[in-house]
């Protein structure tokens, strides 16, 4: 610290040599203490240098913290489906629920239980459905955005930032197919 001081000196103490060397009937003093570069303040150099560089390494060794809210939006005609904001609540450790094949056949899975992974705490905020009793409204899918926006802008407001955004849809698409949802995962980041 008593060397970032003393380069801070340093520096007014060379700032105001040139600023008086900037006299007209002087230059030569300027063009000296502008090439003047004694032992010491390339010592402050390096070491102002080497704070800059670990500081920035300390700043991207900070590890990040990411977070998924999906969203399910139905397809279903008539309003019978159900549409949500889904956000875990729930820390969880994927390790509890992995298991290592050896040979690529014999899988240690049938001691995992489903019911064990699945979470008790989650928020869900109510979406519409795309489909109205007369097809699609656009209404709905103007206020599921709106909806959408304001919980992103939450989490935005909270420090994440969102970093990916992957959708797809369910549907078996026949003739006469009359369910499906469309769902879309947003995940963010943060450090």
């Amino acid at each position: 610290m008593l060397r970032i001081l003393s380069y801070c000196i340093d520096s007014i103490k060379v700032f105001l040599i040139w600023v008086k060397a900037l006299a007209p009937y002087s230059r030569q003093v300027y063009f000296a203490a502008l090439f003047n570069r004694n032992k010491t303040q390339l010592e402050m150099k390096k070491a102002l240098f080497t704070l800059i560089a670990l500081t920035g390494c300390l700043v991207f060794a900070q590890a990040q913290e990411y977070k998924v809210i999906t969203t399910v939006e139905s397809i279903v005609p008539g309003g019978l489906g159900r549409s949500r904001i889904i956000e875990n609540k729930t820390e969880v450790n994927a390790e509890d629920f992995t298991t290592e094949r050896t040979d690529g056949k014999t899988s240690d899975q049938g001691s995992v239980r489903r019911r064990d992974a699945k979470v008790d705490e989650f928020s869900e905020t109510k979406l519409l459905n795309f489909y109205s009793l007369v097809g699609i409204n656009f209404q709905n899918i103007a206020s599921n955005d709106a909806l959408v926006s304001s919980r992103i802008n939450q989490l935005v407001a909270e420090g994440w930032e969102l970093a990916f955004v992957t959708s797809g849809v369910e549907s078996s698409a026949g003739g006469d197919d009359t369910e499906g949802i469309f769902i879309t995962r947003y995940i963010f980041k943060r450090q």
